[in-house]
């Protein structure tokens, strides 16, 4: 399956020390991906991730910090891309 608007991530959550990989489209915003992500960790874990205004998406190579307006195509998030919610 070629699909040229999602890519495929790694996503580590130390708070919960879990690792994921994750189909994430590349036409939404990085703020509403992380959204999504944080409501659905909530559910996966009975509770036990709770929702942090503060958290960020950090490049996990740059430590960089992904800005929440700027959607994913705009950033240099690529497949095989290695993020930290934190």
């Amino acid at each position: 399956m070629n699909n040229k608007n999602k890519i495929l991530i790694e996503l580590e959550i130390p708070l919960i020390e879990k690792k994921y990989d994750l189909f994430i489209p590349v036409n939404k915003k990085v703020g509403t991906i992380k959204s999504l992500i944080e409501t659905a960790l909530v559910e996966l874990t009975d509770n036990a991730y709770i929702i942090n205004e503060g958290t960020n998406f950090y490049s996990k190579e740059l430590g960089t910090i992904y800005d929440v307006n700027q959607t994913v195509r705009d950033t240099d998030l690529k497949n095989g891309s290695r993020i930290i919610l934190l």
